[in-house]
């Protein structure tokens, strides 16, 4: 599991000791430091002592509501993330609870990996809303630009958007986006990794389920769907949705209504999907493994996010942003000449999630110090040639030679990474375009 839960703080609020200690003992278990509340008034004034980033609350208290818990927290601590556990599931309720900045819910009994499993989807989408939190996105590089005016085209239909991509190039970033430039950005915007949840669990996450359905459905509980009425639903992973599921999908997606598990009467449901895949989607249709009709039905408006070596004029301003997002009681860190030289020759396989651990990684290292090469992982730093042309084996140091051997060796470099469009080689080497030419005629590249 790749999220960090060392040092993580979490309030449980529930007034079932049973259900408390399961939860602080599954958490606690796991790295997180818990607090335990068993009522608002005691839950209000652990969050005025101390400072917490997930609040864990039953929606019914006996002495008032845990979405007036996540109201009052939203308001004095807007970095703080929400998830609600209850065993009396309304959709009234869970709605207003989703409106009010609830990441997730969950219904009772549930089970220790289900548990960890939604608090660590919470922690996913809480260090992307704070990445994304600006007004605007981070965009410099003509590839992105681009996405972003197809974005803002499709911002003003109801289109259902497939959005393509390697893992890491930030396609749930671009679908807040999309959400937040639309009409439906006063409703909920739900996420959910398909890919993450067992098959067999899916039909009820996504349209939920009657009371009674299946062993330990205590309540009537609402899915994804129907959580994000009025609004966005954001599923990632869709490729590796199984068949069965895929023809639910896609009658919800006709029908635009949902049948609950276990119940006999279909609800109408208003919400626009978002699906993503970072798999060969055209491919699986091909090869049988995914559904032609329902891949029509998704595939409305594509919307492909390029690598990061595909937008390299974006590598530098995007570790300018992580930095100053991470900065400490200092200021924020610096970028050396030799460390921009070192993240601008490396490809990125994990595109921009890798460069923002890369960049924490090096906070970490430099402290106050300005960032430089050594501070990057050797796979990186190595990147950059260590003896250029121009330097003999007597020692001889033909200066010239050096400067013209790394000139040519970075605009190459530029050139590659933006696909031979000389503009944005100058951007990345902020040289003018008349300057770029320039120098490719006297070092001759073609």
């Amino acid at each position: 599991m790749d999220t960090p839960r060392k040092g993580y703080r979490v309030l449980i609020v529930d007034d079932e000791p049973e259900i408390l200690n399961f939860i602080s003992e599954v958490l606690t278990f796991r790295g997180f430091i818990c607090t335990t509340a068993t009522s608002s008034k005691e839950a209000l004034r652990k969050m005025r002592d101390e400072e917490y980033h997930l609040l864990v609350s039953d929606i019914r208290l006996p002495d008032g509501s845990g979405i007036n818990i996540i109201r009052i927290a939203r308001e004095k601590h807007p970095y703080m993330a929400a998830m609600v556990i209850t065993g009396f599931a309304s959709i009234e309720g869970i709605k207003e609870a989703m409106d009010l900045g609830a990441v997730d819910y969950i219904p009772k009994p549930f089970s220790a990996e289900r548990l960890i499993a939604a608090v660590d989807s919470v922690i996913r989408k809480q260090r992307l809303q704070r990445s994304s939190s600006g007004k605007s996105l981070v965009i410099q590089s003509s590839p992105m630009k681009r996405v972003m005016e197809l974005v803002e085209k499709v911002s003003i239909t109801d289109s259902t958007v497939l959005l393509t991509g390697e893992s890491g190039t930030g396609k749930e970033i671009i679908a807040r986006a999309l959400h937040r430039m639309s009409g439906r950005s006063g409703g909920p915007f739900v996420s959910v990794n398909s890919g993450g949840i067992p098959e067999g669990l899916l039909e009820s996450e996504l349209f939920g389920h009657a009371k009674g359905s299946y062993t330990g459905a205590h309540s009537t509980t609402i899915g994804h769907f129907q959580a994000a009425e009025g609004g966005t639903l954001f599923m990632d992973e869709i490729g590796n949705m199984g068949m069965p599921m895929q023809v639910k999908l896609l009658r919800a997606l006709q029908e635009r209504e949902v049948t609950p598990v276990g119940a006999t009467v279909s609800v109408p449901v208003n919400a626009r999907l978002i699906s993503a895949t970072n798999s060969n989607i055209r491919s699986d249709v091909a090869e049988g493994r995914f559904r032609q009709d329902l891949y029509y039905r998704l595939n409305v408006f594509e919307i492909h996010i390029p690598s990061l070596k595909e937008r390299s004029a974006d590598i530098i301003p995007l570790a300018k942003h992580f930095l100053q997002r991470m900065k400490g009681p200092f200021g924020s860190c610096t970028l050396s000449d030799e460390a921009v030289t070192a993240l601008l020759a490396y490809s990125w396989p994990g595109n921009v999630r890798e460069l923002e651990n890369v960049m924490e990684r090096a906070v970490i290292l430099a402290g106050m110090e300005e960032i430089s090469a050594e501070h990057l992982p050797d796979w990186i730093s190595e990147t950059v040639p260590k003896t250029p042309e121009g330097v003999s084996e007597s020692g001889i140091i033909d200066l010239k030679s050096i400067i013209a051997s790394v000139e040519r060796y970075y605009i190459r470099k530029a050139l590659n990474s933006c696909n031979g469009v000389r503009t944005d080689a100058a951007h990345m080497l902020r040289l003018k375009r008349t300057t770029l030419l320039a120098k490719m005629k006297k070092l001759d590249i073609d």
